[in-house]
């Protein structure tokens, strides 16, 4: 089955997420990771996680979480050989131009502020274009 992970660390955001996807029937495995580190340790089999296989379809991305941020993560991701290629939309709270430029730079498909609502979004685009990605 395919899989998407989504790396947040706030409970109601994962929950209104998965409710999204619950609504719009996505056929997915959907992943979680409370930060970067965390999410790293389930793609990339490390700290006693079994690795995420196939890699995610999608990685669904928060910029402001503990231990490891949204921005760090990312860097690491687009370094990284095997995972630079996974398609990645941040999720985020902040509207911030400074925080959308420095992710489009590290190669984002998509800016969506939350919650994540593939009906109401502010970002209708971007959220039309991550749900293409999870039906096609």
């Amino acid at each position: 089955m395919r899989s998407v992970l989504l790396v947040e660390d706030d409970f109601f955001d994962t929950m209104t997420a998965q409710k999204s996807f619950e609504k719009f029937s996505v056929p997915h495995q959907l992943y979680t990771a409370f930060n970067g580190e965390e999410a790293l340790d389930l793609l990339l089999g490390r700290n006693s996680q079994e690795a995420i296989r196939p890699l995610p379809e999608v990685i669904l991305l928060d910029l402001n979480m503990p231990r490891m941020n949204g921005h760090e993560f990312l860097a690491e991701l687009r370094a990284n050989d095997e995972l630079r290629e996974i398609p990645v939309f941040i999720t985020t709270t902040s509207a911030m131009d400074v925080d959308r430029l420095q992710a489009e730079g590290l190669g984002v498909d998509g800016y969506i502020l939350k919650p994540l609502d593939f009906e109401t979004s502010p970002n209708l685009v971007d959220s039309l274009n991550l749900l293409e990605k999870l039906l096609k």
